[in-house]
């Protein structure tokens, strides 16, 4: 909802916009700590404790960024606020692996990501009519008390969808091995570590895309939320199209060959920019195919890497998650290495994340195909009885 002011935000607080795309990077890696913190607690406790707390600290920290009297305070809150939002993603995910059974999960998921996706597409149009009228400080006013009558309906409506194991150790010692035991598993290392330079090219377009549009093309704050509208409206499209073509194909062919793709797109847009032939219709052009591309990628290669797992779902949701949002808030960061004068930075991350991505699955693709006839993770949930020396 404050991507539109981005700019008043720079000149309010006497900074570079690249310097308020840290609230975002801030945001991002808070995301991804948080989910390993929150992955064996919603194991141990079942699903709706931890979602209480961590959306009331969502609403605590978001009252506290619309008084931020600078910017680093604003970076420190938007830490703060998303080590309690982080909470929603996992348990979302890892629900879905409750709630359904594995064949329906990247179906699910994609459902799933619909909704995470109205968000992006709806909140810089409202945003940016919330603040013409009231300022800045009231989207995220606006945020907490949305989340504040999201807590209500958790509360009220949400059934707890898995029972609370209190043999779930949270000691470092297990919760690192279980960890660990996750990350070996062939099938989620490649999905896993592909899906999230994939997704990377999503956190690049939220981060960069008020410096891309309102600094390099010079596009007022009503056309730039309906650029991003159109665009985020590209990762909605993908999402539903893979409803549609998980009929026909697999998750592990759909994800390949749109990983694919999301390369090809990647690479047209670095050498169109690079060339100077795209010009601004080029660009939504290009990155819309992209955007697409990653609404197809990203919940097949969740769905793949999750799969295996049941009694740890928490667990594989929140490694799932921070190597998801912990490459996308390292890469995001390379956002302020631009310029308005020089977004070129900001254009060869989706083009080099999208590369790596197809690069880690090309690597593990074999193994990951010869794992998924296994059983489920060999080792038993991380437990109170897990000795020291394991």
């Amino acid at each position: 909802m404050y991507l539109p002011a981005f700019p008043e935000l720079a000149a309010e607080f006497g900074v570079p916009s690249t310097t308020i795309a840290l609230t975002l990077s801030s945001y991002f890696i808070g995301l991804a700590l948080g989910q390993v913190v929150y992955g064996p607690l919603l194991d141990r406790f079942g699903r709706k404790p931890p979602l209480t707390f961590g959306l009331s600290l969502f609403v605590v920290a978001s009252f506290g960024c619309a008084f931020a009297p600078d910017v680093y305070t604003l970076i420190v809150l938007r830490f703060v606020q998303a080590l309690g939002g982080c909470v929603a993603q996992v348990a979302s995910i890892a629900m879905v692996r409750d709630f359904f059974p594995r064949d329906q999960a990247a179906r699910v998921l994609s459902r799933l990501f619909l909704f995470i996706a109205v968000s992006p597409l709806m909140a810089p149009t409202i945003g940016t009519f919330v603040i013409q009228v009231a300022g800045w400080q009231a989207a995220f006013v606006i945020l907490g008390t949305i989340v504040a009558g999201i807590l209500v309906l958790v509360l009220a409506l949400l059934p707890e969808g898995h029972t609370p194991d209190l043999n779930i150790s949270l000691r470092p010692g297990p919760i690192l091995a279980e960890y660990w035991a996750i990350l070996c598993h062939p099938r989620f290392a490649t999905y896993a570590g592909a899906g999230a330079f994939s997704f990377a090219g999503l956190f690049t377009f939220v981060a960069g895309s008020p410096v891309l549009f309102m600094d390099g093309f010079r596009v007022s704050q009503q056309v730039y939320s309906l650029i991003f509208a159109l665009l985020a409206g590209g990762f909605i499209a993908g999402s539903q199209v893979n409803v549609v073509l998980l009929r026909r194909a697999s998750s592990e062919t759909l994800f390949f060959r749109f990983l694919i793709a999301q390369t090809v797109f990647g690479a047209l847009f670095f050498a169109g920019s690079w060339a100077g032939v795209l010009g601004l219709g080029g660009t939504l052009a290009v990155m819309f195919g992209f955007m697409a591309c990653v609404g197809i990628t990203n919940p097949n290669g969740s769905a793949l890497a999750i799969g295996p797992f049941s009694k740890n779902a928490g667990s594989a949701s929140a490694l799932l998650g921070f190597f998801q949002l912990g490459v996308g808030a390292v890469i995001s960061t390379g956002v302020s290495a631009a310029t308005p004068k020089d977004t070129l930075p900001i254009i060869a991350i989706f083009a080099i994340t999208a590369a790596i991505g197809l690069t880690i699955l090309l690597a593990g693709r074999k193994r990951a195909h010869a794992s998924s006839g296994e059983q489920e993770l060999a080792v038993e949930p991380n437990s109170e009885l897990v000795s020291a020396d394991g």
